[in-house]
């Protein structure tokens, strides 16, 4: 039995995850994420999907995020109608994360539609709420360690990845006629020290490694981000302005309430008035409870609802009280998503806030090459929202420590635990320059067997095993 690969996404990119195996006659998508950035990226979103989407056996998913699960519905669309294996947590976010895409998609089609700055006549979504609810009747559940079967022969076993909850590295075990392969795909890992979330699993041995890349190449100490989060807030609101943060709906909001409580119950930072608008990041919050086993945080039913019934703390749950956000002069703190300003209500927030010099916008993650927030961090004098260019005019801070991605060291020191060198590593979910220089590292470094795939690019793993 021969099996092969091809890279459909997150081949010199950091977004657009999703790598199709072929094993003599069963075919499976590891990841099936949406492209985002660049123009040249998103538009990939709406081309055909390069292979018919109805040959597709079965499709295993690593975690949550957009760029690993937000073309399901449309791959659903197309004619998949196999098997979407998953953790459970990851199944529950997948279903506040994959409806809140969908309407989002629906609104900007309106919303383009409505005044006029697409060039389609009729703007469409690239998928609809229907399409979402589909995929959902496609998912299958399994635990942690865990290992089942997916096929005769193939089976996965998902180990904590960190990052986020319900995060995986999944194990792939192939049987051939003559011998076994194991093929370890890490996902995105967390960190080493994480606030919230567990380290992720040790892995010793793998024929095959797909290891992600989105900060291969840099240098994130982990250090406690409190001092520098307090900084910030208590400089804006000196400056008597509203600070507004982008943040992931899924897991970096729930560490940035974290520590504001923490600041705020130290008196470290004023008792100000925190704005969570996005539906999305108050369902993801609860699951935080439902979901104790996969985090440090411990807390009983009585104490969470307490925490959420703080002064603080205010869930936005409708537009109109979003949009009444605006006419906030000051002392207040605002997140809202999406975390890379790709769309969503923080787009709504931005082109108000970003003009305001006494505000502060603070960039918390990780941003991809062409997002808004890339496009600030370096120093662009203006953004284009809903068709015009806003200047920027506030205060912009970029805190690094508050990023769930394992950095250079990290990495390295995961990998490490290897007992023997993969036949082939191949360095996925990064881009540019420090892509090609942390692959470089690994070979130097580690002296594996290292390819850094291209996008469409099919290569042979085994052959007649």
């Amino acid at each position: 039995m021969d099996i092969d690969i091809q890279f459909l996404g997150a081949a010199g990119s950091v977004t657009g995850s999703r790598y199709l195996i072929t094993a003599g006659d069963f075919k499976f998508l590891f990841d099936c994420g949406l492209f985002q950035g660049l123009k040249e990226l998103r538009l990939r979103n709406w081309d055909t999907f390069p292979i018919d989407a109805s040959t597709i056996d079965a499709v295993v998913i690593s975690h949550a995020h957009i760029d690993h699960t937000g073309y399901l519905p449309k791959l659903v669309r197309e004619g998949f109608k196999g098997t979407v294996y998953c953790t459970a947590a990851t199944a529950d976010l997948m279903k506040i994360m994959l409806l809140d895409a969908a309407k989002l998609q629906e609104e900007e089609a309106a919303f383009a539609f409505k005044k006029g700055y697409s060039k389609h006549k009729e703007p469409q979504p690239l998928f609809t709420t229907e399409d979402a609810k589909l995929a959902f009747t496609l998912i299958h559940k399994q635990e942690y360690n865990q290992r089942i079967s997916i096929h005769d022969r193939v089976e996965i076993v998902y180990r904590n990845a960190g990052h986020l909850l319900g995060a995986a590295i999944t194990e792939v075990y192939i049987k051939g006629d003559r011998e076994e392969k194991k093929i370890v795909f890490s996902g995105d890992l967390g960190r080493q020290h994480d606030a919230m979330l567990y380290e992720p699993t040790v892995i010793t041995e793998a024929d095959v490694l797909f290891i992600e890349s989105t900060y291969g190449n840099k240098d994130n100490p982990s250090v406690d981000p409190q001092t520098d989060l307090a900084r910030v807030v208590n400089e804006t609101m000196r400056n008597k302005g509203v600070l507004l943060i982008p943040a992931f709906a899924v897991g970096r909001t729930q560490e940035l309430l974290y520590y504001l409580h923490k600041l705020m119950t130290a008196h470290k930072i004023p008792d100000v008035p925190v704005y969570i608008d996005s539906p999305m990041a108050i369902s993801t919050t609860y699951l935080f409870y439902r979901y104790q086993q996969l985090h440090k945080v411990r807390f009983n039913a009585e104490e969470f609802e307490d925490e959420l019934d703080t002064n603080m703390l205010v869930f936005v749950k409708t537009a109109d009280h979003s949009k009444s956000l605006n006419e906030l002069k000051g002392n207040a703190i605002i997140i809202s998503s999406s975390g890379m300003m790709t769309g969503g209500r923080i787009l709504h927030h931005l082109y108000h806030r970003l003009r305001k010099k006494q505000d502060t916008l603070l960039i918390s993650g990780y941003q991809a090459e062409g997002t808004r927030g890339r496009n600030i961090i370096e120093g662009r004098t203006s953004i284009r929202i809903f068709g015009e260019e806003v200047p920027v005019n506030c205060t912009v801070e970029n805190m690094t420590s508050l990023s769930g991605h394992a950095d250079k060291e990290e990495l390295f020191s995961w990998m490490k635990n290897f007992t023997h060198p993969p036949a082939m590593t191949f360095t996925v979910h990064g881009e540019g320059e420090h892509l090609r220089s942390y692959t470089q590292a690994i070979r130097d470094r580690l002296k594996w067997n290292v390819i850094q795939p291209e996008y469409l690019q099919s290569i042979s793993l085994f052959k007649g095993i």
